[in-house]
């Protein structure tokens, strides 16, 4: 079982200093492994996230992108390792996981220990645009309105460190790209770490300050993306970035068999 160990909350530090000795980080994980019977999907990963670094994390199917931040969830007590966390963690899933029998704004109060939670929880609807739908049922949702609130209930936990688990993969096109948008500026206004797990290039490279490769077990390739925001796909260097990103996840070039 792994050492999941709660640290003192720390000053924020650039995320290029993730790496360096002795830099404070939102979370740290050493020598993190993880088996199904005799396969290690996790095998001695390490792996610094710094604070308000926004961490966009790609791997084939299996890689264990989803088992490694379920350990960083402190939901998988069968890995072996070492896990720091500064501070409170929250996530948001790929599949919503509003609770179906209570109201909008009831799904976000829910085991929240805080003086005012009602209000909180308002804010954070207002936030996301959904303060209309407050009193609404959860199945009377559209999809997009259903992961901002997910989106929603994790914020209003103020997380050192948000973990976002595919969230966006069952929107549609126009959908997502509001989310995204949206993600970016609740991440700008509170500030927490984000490790996104993504099976979608373009997205980690519209997001992420530094995108990272699962194989085999570990990190197996790191980028830092440089490139201002608002992004553009066209961007020289976002296209060079993507074209490595591919060829690291066994994407041959367009136009190769």
């Amino acid at each position: 079982m792994a050492a999941r160990v709660p640290v003192p909350l720390s000053d924020v530090a650039p995320a290029g200093d993730a790496g360096r000795p002795g830099a404070p980080s939102a979370a740290s994980v050493r020598g993190l492994t993880r088996r199904f019977g005799d396969r290690a999907v996790l095998d001695g990963l390490d792996l610094t996230i710094a604070p308000g670094e926004f961490v966009a994390l790609l791997g084939r199917s299996g890689s264990g992108k989803s088992t490694l931040l379920r350990a960083l969830a402190g939901l998988d007590e069968e890995v072996d390792g070492d896990i720091e966390v500064d501070g409170s963690v929250a996530v948001a899933f790929q599949e919503p996981r509003l609770v179906p029998w209570k109201r909008v704004r009831d799904n976000l109060t829910l085991g929240l220990d805080v003086p005012g939670p009602a209000a909180r929880a308002d804010a954070a609807l207002a936030e996301v645009g959904l303060t209309e739908r407050a009193g609404a049922w959860p199945l009377t949702l559209s999809g997009g309105e259903a992961q901002r609130a997910s989106l929603a209930r994790a914020l209003v936990r103020e997380p050192r460190l948000l973990l976002l688990d595919e969230p966006f993969s069952a929107l549609d096109a126009l959908t997502r790209i509001t989310v995204h948008r949206l993600v970016l500026d609740l991440w700008a206004a509170h500030g927490p770490a984000v490790l996104l797990v993504t099976h979608d290039v373009d997205e980690a490279l519209t997001l992420a300050d530094r995108i990272l490769v699962l194989d085999g077990g570990r990190v197996a390739h790191s980028w830092t993306v440089t490139a201002r925001r608002p992004r553009h796909r066209d961007h020289h260097d976002l296209l060079a970035l993507r074209t490595a990103l591919l060829a690291a996840l066994g994407v041959p070039p367009e136009g190769t068999r």
